[in-house]
């Protein structure tokens, strides 16, 4: 659940402009007309997401018509899919490589994955086989962005370049981990703002594996659809909380020291790189609805209407963590979510979290398997998320309604050049 939120510069997520046809085809809009839209898919990110840490925001409100316009860079500075707005779809997939399948096979895949990933973000189809899901439709925001897991480095005999900040993660008193559903050889993030452009591009990346690797995972996500409120507002999570105030903002002076891996930092092909933690945490949500609203609002530690602090003020007012009621307890709970997820209550450990929502149906007994896919970046999860999960560990009042049943470490290298492949200092140096 968690506060701040960043603010991309324009650069991050800009909108195709081109020629407008002056008819379009029997049977529906022509892509050269969508991406020919005029009114581009806004860059502003208000908070958002659930869970534990903190939000990446979604995009600001635009005309259903302009959804389609909105395209990402593929090549730059960092990977796609870290500092952008919340994608209303999203996929998140993990691969292990084949038997057999070493670090040539590796660098073949990511060249693949690569191209792919360039031509479906500039909206164009794949160069073979295209399965024409994403036919007439524009690039939508989409974002691919490729992770390595701590067992890739072993099989491609890489292991001396395998950063120490990939190590483990420890054991947490919430977890109810399933393997098979978690870490991974190669981890893959995909987000779009149209459902069947996001498909498209999981089955482009899926054909791309050939012989080479295998799925080991995969998970579907979402969020609200950019133009499904008035105006650009903090998105809702599953427990209908207001969720991410304070998520950290591209704008702030420490951001890139606290997410990203400097460009002099170890090991060298991590450069402009961060650290993804991938989490399923189920949200116990029939336990959740049998509380008041006055009871929800404490686990949390602000309003639910509007996001602003039990202290008091508006969802961006600072929490005031002293302030007490007449009978001497704390407005804010000393357990409340807020509290205890603040960097100043955390020796100034942040993440920048950019969750997808998910419901995967509902079990036998009348269960709703539904939480967040959390996805947060930082430069060292060492420094990020491990020190504010323990503290959420030893005291949350919203661990009796969440429990984490998979999880995922992965290291992100910085972006690919032009004529780069993603990984490619790594797989070549």
């Amino acid at each position: 659940m968690a506060e701040q939120s960043p603010s991309p510069s324009p650069s991050l997520r800009t909108p195709v402009t081109g020629e407008t046809p002056s008819t379009p085809p029997a049977g529906g809009v022509s892509r050269r007309a969508l991406l020919g839209t005029a009114g581009a898919t806004g860059l502003a990110l208000g908070a958002a997401g659930a869970g534990i840490g903190y939000a990446a925001a979604p995009a600001r409100a635009t005309p259903l018509s302009s959804v389609g316009s909105g395209r990402a860079m593929f090549h730059g500075k960092h990977q796609p899919g870290i500092t952008e707005g919340l994608q209303a779809r999203g996929h998140l997939i993990a691969f292990d490589l084949a038997a057999g399948a070493g670090r040539t096979e590796a660098a073949a895949l990511l060249r693949r994955w690569s191209a792919t990933a360039g031509r479906l973000m500039a909206g164009e189809p794949t160069t073979h086989d295209d399965t024409d899901v994403a036919r007439d439709a524009g690039p939508s925001s989409l974002t691919i962005t490729f992770g390595f897991g701590n067992i890739f480095f072993a099989r491609t005999g890489l292991e001396k370049q395998r950063p120490s900040a990939l190590d483990p993660l420890p054991d947490f008193s919430s977890d109810q981990l399933d393997k098979a559903r978690s870490n991974g050889d190669l981890w893959v993030q995909i987000g779009a703002d149209d459902a069947l452009v996001a498909f498209h591009a999981l089955r482009a990346i899926q054909k791309d594996a050939g012989s080479a690797a295998r799925v080991r995972w995969q998970m579907n996500g979402f969020n609200r659809t950019p133009g499904a409120t008035a105006h650009p507002m903090t998105a809702r999570n599953l427990m209908g909380q207001l969720d991410g105030t304070r998520n950290p903002k591209p704008t702030d002076s420490d951001f890139d020291r606290r997410i990203f891996v400097p460009s002099s930092g170890e090991p060298a092909w991590m450069a402009n790189g961060s650290y993804a933690v991938v989490r399923r945490i189920r949200m116990l949500l029939d336990d959740w609805e049998k509380l008041s609203l006055a009871a929800q609002e404490n686990v949390i530690g602000r309003k639910k209407s509007n996001g602003a602090p039990l202290s008091g003020g508006t969802e961006t007012t600072a929490m005031d963590l002293e302030k007490a009621r007449a009978d001497g307890e704390y407005v804010v709970p000393v357990n409340a979510h807020a509290r205890i997820t603040r960097p100043d209550q955390n020796g100034g450990a942040a993440i920048l979290r950019r969750p997808f929502s998910y419901h995967d149906g509902i079990d036998a007994d009348g269960t709703p398997d539904a939480g967040l896919l959390f996805v947060c970046w930082q430069a060292d999860p060492l420094r990020g998320f491990v020190p504010l999960q323990r503290k959420l560990d030893r005291g949350d009042a919203l661990s009796q309604y969440i429990r984490h049943e998979a999880s995922g470490l992965f290291a992100v290298p910085g972006g690919a050049g032009d004529g780069e492949y993603v990984g490619q200092r790594l797989l070549e140096g």
